[in-house]
């Protein structure tokens, strides 16, 4: 027989006139429960994967075309920043780049977005000029070099970039710490806020007691007059 503190136990687990937790996962284990076993094969597939893909790639950027930070919709969500398709036409015209040229060097467009606010709209500028200066541009025939096409020096040293190509601005600090000064010490809250509860009751009673002071003033001064 089971202890009393193990009945205790079964007794508390169900509420009103229901059936008593009794299920029977034993069997048909396999079946029922899910495993990842192959959790460490498939990282390294993955890993294997990235390594084509950036050599497939190269020498372009490994984490692929640059990308906007956009916010998410929804009261609830529209703190968090997060990667968008592709710019505007409006960002784009404000650096400088050529919606068609954008699309050649590694530039995601998305004619859709707008822009809602100036803040959006600064900080993709700002991304777009950063990656403009950073840029390289390889000509397409080594022997045949356009306007636009990166020095020979420049594609020596060019290297394939691993990583965020522009990393997101890291976020300010959520708590921030002063130090304690006297004047914080001998504050005291509590009283404030019943001073101040006090004063809004009393804001009536106040008006009406200075309006009748200085009706009373009035006859005397005009006595005083006489």
């Amino acid at each position: 027989r089971p202890p009393n503190s193990a009945v205790k136990r079964a007794k508390k687990m169900v509420k009103h006139n229901n059936v008593v937790p009794n299920q029977h996962f034993h069997k048909k284990w396999a079946r029922r429960v899910k495993t990842w076993f192959d959790q460490p094969a498939q990282k390294k597939i993955r890993r294997e994967r990235r390594k084509l893909k950036a050599a497939q790639v190269a020498p372009r950027p490994a984490a692929g075309s640059l990308r906007p930070l956009v916010r998410c919709p929804t009261q609830k969500y529209n703190s968090k920043l997060r990667l968008g398709k592709g710019f505007t036409l409006e960002e784009l015209k404000d650096a400088g780049i050529d919606r068609n040229f954008a699309q050649t060097v590694g530039i995601s467009v998305d004619h859709r977005r707008t822009n809602k606010c100036t803040e959006s709209l600064t900080l993709n500028v700002n991304r777009l000029k950063e990656y403009k200066a950073r840029l390289v541009v390889f000509p397409r025939r080594a022997n045949r070099v356009k306007k636009g096409d990166s020095d020979k020096a420049t594609i020596a040293e060019a290297q394939q970039l691993q990583g965020a190509i522009i990393p997101a601005p890291a976020k300010s600090d959520a708590v921030t710490f002063v130090a304690i000064t006297e004047e914080m010490k001998a504050a005291r809250g509590y009283g404030a806020l019943r001073l101040a509860r006090s004063d809004a009751n009393l804001v009536g009673i106040r008006l009406k007691k200075s309006k009748e002071e200085k009706k009373e003033d009035k006859p005397a001064a005009a006595k005083a007059e006489e």
